[in-house]
């Protein structure tokens, strides 16, 4: 009889964040029929992810037992051996020996003196036999959770069998807590001896910020700022329980804590810790309080706070296990940050100002004594405020952004209402500091409380401003603002300049209207020149060159250059949205891709020096595009990957970072991961309503499409992609590129006017501009139209000087395709072909660009010639004459016998592009079936 496990909807997949990787080797050993030991501090996941597993592998099991300890009862003998074979012991009882049955009962009932002692091998060997019993009607899953807390008795027995299961289809599925890394290997070890020797153990560590952040939203703890998401993974460690009680604690609590105060700890929480603090001595306690006040605790630190004592003190804690030794150096720190968080949180109020005065004197940063003066004073102070000031704009030249928020907020705090500079302004500061650091939310919530306070012109402007730029691509759901910030700004051509270069933005995001945001950019310029601020002249002119740049204007270099002029604002200098960004993308544009890499990487390390989170963002992305066209694709792959991790941390350019990061996958890992982000990416534009990025992601999703073989949803996508561009204004094919896939996808299709229609407007304005390798992308697809029309010796013509020029220019990939066709088209006609133009060389490319999807298609291409030619076609009968080459090539196929799917393999495109040629197959000839086509290839009338 069969035992279902019930589980609830805790047990679902989709449920268990952040552990695909552990969740997927514990599901490949189970599949194998081996066991799992699932181990991991308290309240890191393992009961879930135990749950999800058994919930799924019930159903192939016969018969699930299950036991699931607890300290309480750990003394109890055989409880757990009752929980595991209670309920089957009338199965079991008569395939076993006399002795072994009586053993068992006397153990599992309770009558009786059973004993491991007394009755040690008869229990053993019942144990073991009651299992192989079970197991010879169906395979058994042993599931048993919280092995820490097993009885001895029920470990002893359980760990016997286990050892001596071998081929019997009995799988174990259990769970150990192992606590911090000196001891956790030695605990796993020895649950690892008390199992079946093919266990997998299978570790699960914290959870990353993203992921707690993922957590936090699925059990409706959302809208929480990205800081204070930060301050829940830095307090929990990353384990989800603590994050999951942190979040809870916050959604309780009827006020946010304030700026540098540490997360409210629950009592849930508290009371893991507080059993161990009570041991501490008073002395001690306040100095592990200063301690968990200090940024960097030491020795040194704790002696100059005033913490004589400090050595002593400290090393009763670690003994107490509340602090972790630091072999490397003299730190002071705690096992887990939640013992601190908890330690701070239990201190009454005027103990903590207490340890924060004493810290703000004893500390080296002046950073961290201006915080600490801050923590230890009340209400408003002018002299506290203006070092919290000081201290902001010394963590800004770090390139610390979010600490310069975090002390602006403070400063803010303690500024008079009659000073100069206000409250306000300082409030602004720091939500400026916050757009920087890429926590738009915070700086959201700052500028809305300033605009409900200011009257001033220019401080409304400039939180209207805050709140466009924390929109991000989304600008289009604050079109409201744009009315009263024009009110605001009057005739301030300082304040006009500053909206109107977030107009140039809209028109360019909502409207997808380069000529207008080209306008706009230029007005924001004149306006910004007038009065005075270079700093918004330089952002206005770094945005005109790059629409410039992307509609194939001519003035694009001039402006480029009136934008890197002197004097510059190093912080827009280096900006993505500056000068040196919008060099990089005319540098690409203009095939230049070494001094391209150069600009990247140099702004790429100023923005991670200066701590620019959104810039770091962009950069990546466009480092990664730069190894892409030079054929480095395992490197674009990596930095595309890189950059969408950190986008998605920081909730800022995640449908770019798909974008891009589809490319890579389709050219140098899975192409089906290509597709998903792709459609990713559309999804976000289309709901971001970001016109610009949405011709960008859908070119991603066509080439995305033809690289996975689909050319008739290329087509489609890339249709699209043509309207819209051609709708904006985008002259310049280097935009994109999208337009050789287009091209090629039409061949496939059986479209060869339309792909030479794309090819000669597109080369028109390659040619103008001077855009090289568009020019040989455009004639590699028009081979493929020459040869699709018979034209052998011209398409092998062009191929040849494209994948010369490409390879000049530095474009590997684009090379190594332009050599695949070559081969292609020489396979079709064999004898002929070059050794530089054989699958050889074409593989030999695709390797050493690490363009591994490409590889495997010449592989395929290569196994397939390998079969043997393919039977010779009948001579194509007068009825074909009228059909387009793709369509003749399906049909000639169909008539060798030849199904969907090989017909499919043999020309590289989709199952459905063969249905969708073969339905116009038959609309053109007037027949109904495959069958009607082989008629006609003998020559037959269709019925």
């Amino acid at each position: 009889m069969r035992r279902d496990f019930a589980e609830s909807a805790g047990g679902r997949l989709d449920l268990v964040i952040g552990r695909e990787e552990p969740f997927g080797a514990a599901h490949e050993q189970l599949a194998r029929g081996g066991s799992v030991l699932l181990h991991g501090p308290a309240g890191i996941g393992k009961s879930t992810v135990l749950r999800t597993l058994a919930a799924e592998y019930a159903r192939t099991a016969h018969t699930v037992l299950r036991c699931s300890a607890t300290e309480s009862e750990s003394h109890l003998p055989f409880l757990a051996l009752a929980d595991l074979l209670g309920l089957v012991l009338d199965e079991v009882s008569d395939a076993l020996p006399g002795a072994q049955r009586t053993a068992l009962e006397s153990a599992l009932t309770g009558r009786g003196e059973s004993t491991l002692q007394r009755d040690g091998l008869a229990l053993r060997l019942a144990v073991l036999s009651a299992l192989r019993a079970l197991a010879a009607e169906g395979p058994v899953l042993v599931v048993a959770d919280d092995l820490q807390w097993l009885d001895p008795a029920s470990a002893e027995l359980l760990g016997f069998a286990a050892r001596r299961l071998g081929d019997t289809p009995v799988r174990l599925l259990c769970a150990v807590r192992t606590e911090g890394p000196e001891t956790e290997s030695a605990e796993y070890d020895r649950h690892l001896r008390a199992s079946p020797p093919d266990t997998r153990a299978v570790r699960l560590g914290p959870l990353t910020r993203a992921q707690v952040s993922t957590l936090l939203d699925e059990r409706g703890y959302s809208g929480l700022h990205r800081s204070t998401v930060r301050d829940i993974h830095r307090t929990s460690g990353g384990n989800p329980l603590f994050a999951l009680e942190l979040g809870r604690a916050l959604a309780e609590s009827p006020a946010a804590p304030r700026p540098g105060e540490p997360l409210p700890v629950p009592t849930s929480l508290r009371a893991l810790v507080l059993s161990r603090l009570e041991m501490l001595s008073d002395e001690a306690r306040r100095t592990l309080l200063v301690a968990s006040a200090g940024a960097r605790p030491t020795p040194a630190l704790l002696h100059a706070a005033g913490r004589d004592n400090a050595e002593a003190e400290t090393a009763q804690a670690a003994a107490l296990g509340l602090l972790a030794t630091d072999p490397e150096g003299p730190a002071v720190r705690f096992a887990h940050p939640l013992i601190s968080a908890a330690l701070y949180a239990e201190a009454p109020a005027p103990e903590r100002r207490a340890a924060h005065a004493a810290l703000s004197t004893a500390a080296s940063d002046p950073i961290e004594r201006a915080r600490h003066l801050a923590l230890a004073t009340t209400g408003t102070d002018p002299e506290v405020a203006a070092r919290l000031a000081e201290a902001a704009a010394l963590a800004r030249d770090r390139g610390a952004p979010s600490v310069a928020a975090s002390l602006g907020l403070l400063a803010a705090r303690h500024t008079p209402a009659d000073s100069t500079p206000g409250p306000d302004e300082r409030r602004l500061a720091a939500a400026e500091d916050a757009i920087t650091a890429g926590e738009p939310d915070l700086a959201r919530d700052l500028a809305r409380e300033v605009l409900t306070r200011t009257t001033s012109p220019g401080g409304r402007v400039r939180a209207w401003m805050v709140v466009i730029e924390a929109a991000g691509q989304a600008i289009g759901e604050v079109d409201a603002v744009f009315p009263q910030a024009l009110a605001d700004a009057g005739d301030d051509p300082r304040l006009l300049a500053l909206v109107h270069y977030q107009l140039a933005w809209r028109s360019l995001v909502v409207q997808g209207d380069f000529a207008q945001g080209r306008q706009e950019a230029a007005h924001a310029a004149r306006l910004a020149a007038r009065a005075g601020d270079r700093r918004s002249e330089l952002l206005a002119l770094a945005f005109q060159a790059q629409a410039e740049t992307l509609m194939g204007h001519p003035g694009a270099p001039a402006t480029i250059q009136r934008a890197l002029q002197e004097p510059q604002d190093p912080r827009v200098a280096c900006h993505h949205n500056g000068a040196g960004s919008s060099r990089f993308r005319w540098l690409v544009m203009s095939d230049r891709l070494a001094e391209a890499r150069t600009t990247v990487t140099a702004l790429l390390r100023e923005v991670r020096r200066r701590g620019m989170a959104e810039s770091e963002v962009h950069y990546l992305r466009f480092l990664s595009e730069t190894e892409l066209h030079s054929g480095h694709c395992g490197r674009a792959l990596e930095l595309s990957r890189e950059s969408l991790t950190l986008a998605r941390d920081a909730g800022i350019g995640e449908g770019a970072g798909a974008m891009q990061a589809a490319l890579a996958e389709a050219a140098g890992g899975d192409p089906g991961r290509a597709l998903e982000l792709a459609r990713e990416a559309v999804r976000r534009a289309e709901g971001d309503g970001d016109a610009v990025y949405l011709s960008r992601a859908l070119a991603a999703l066509g080439h995305a499409n033809l690289a996975a073989g689909d050319a008739a949803a290329a087509v489609r996508v890339l249709r699209r992609v043509r309207e819209l561009e051609a709708g904006a204004g985008i002259t310049d094919p280097a935009r994109g590129r999208w337009q050789g896939d287009l091209a090629e996808a039409l061949v496939r299709t059986g479209e060869p006017a339309e792909a030479l229609d794309v090819i000669e407007v597109t080369r028109a304005h390659a040619l103008r501009l001077g855009r090289g390798s568009v020019l040989a992308v455009l004639d590699r697809a028009e081979a493929l139209v020459r040869a699709a029309r018979g034209e052998h010796r011209a398409a092998v013509t062009r191929l040849t000087s494209a994948r010369e020029r490409l390879a000049e220019l530095g474009f590997g990939l684009e090379e190594a395709r332009a050599v695949f066709a070559l081969a292609e088209l020489h396979a079709e006609r064999p004898g002929r072909a070059p050794e530089s133009a054989s699958y050889d060389e074409a593989a030999r490319l695709f390797r050493r660009c690490r363009a591994l999807p490409w590889l495997r298609r010449v592989e395929a291409a290569v196994a397939a010639r390998a079969a043997g030619p393919p039977p010779v076609p009948v001579a194509e009968p007068d009825g074909l004459a009228g059909l387009a080459p793709m369509e003749r090539q399906v049909a000639a196929l169909v008539m060798e016998g030849a199904t969907n799917r090989e017909i499919a393999t043999r020309l590289f495109v989709s199952v459905k592009t063969v249905e969708a040629t073969l339905t116009r197959v038959y609309r053109k000839l007037g027949i109904r079936s495959r069958v009607d086509i082989v008629r006609l290839a003998a020559g037959r009338r269709p019925d």
